[in-house]
């Protein structure tokens, strides 16, 4: 574990795939690959507690963490990088995915539940669920997922 409370990821985050946040916010950052996923939710809890999140949202947050990263290094790009950051404003904790991937998505991503008996599909749903707000945005620069969160 480092100082942040998390093992460390395999390699680091490179600062030109990022975009501006909230003057004065701290923003914590892992850069991931799909054997990291355990790391990512490490990580993401470290945060989730330091920004006063309880206990009682601590676990369907970590679902929609999972969903999003999970999909992020398993549709994301032919590398499977991808980066998480979070940070708060107020009493809301952001958190921000980002891979390389580009899709176009037909309609609104998350917003039809999954069929019944389906084994896929349901994740973006989830955390669309979860969280008290996502986004989505894609283009030159990969994917951005932006999941928020009361604390």
């Amino acid at each position: 574990m480092n100082e942040n409370g998390a093992r460390p990821a395999r390699f680091l985050a490179s600062g030109d795939r990022s975009r501006p946040v909230p003057a004065g916010a701290a923003v914590a950052e892992l850069a991931f690959c799909l054997p990291d996923l355990p790391d990512v939710r490490d990580f993401a809890t470290v945060q989730a507690v330091r920004s006063g999140m309880s206990q009682e949202g601590l676990a369907d947050f970590l679902v929609a963490v999972n969903e999003v990263a999970t999909n992020a290094v398993t549709h994301g790009h032919a590398t499977a990088k991808a980066v998480l950051r979070m940070w708060t404003v107020g009493r809301t904790l952001v958190v921000e995915i980002h891979d390389e991937g580009r899709w176009a998505p037909g309609e609104t991503p998350g917003e039809t539940p999954p069929a019944p008996y389906a084994t896929s599909g349901m994740g973006l749903w989830v955390a669309r669920m979860i969280s008290s707000d996502i986004k989505f945005e894609t283009g030159a620069a990969g994917t951005f997922i932006t999941m928020s969160f009361k604390v």
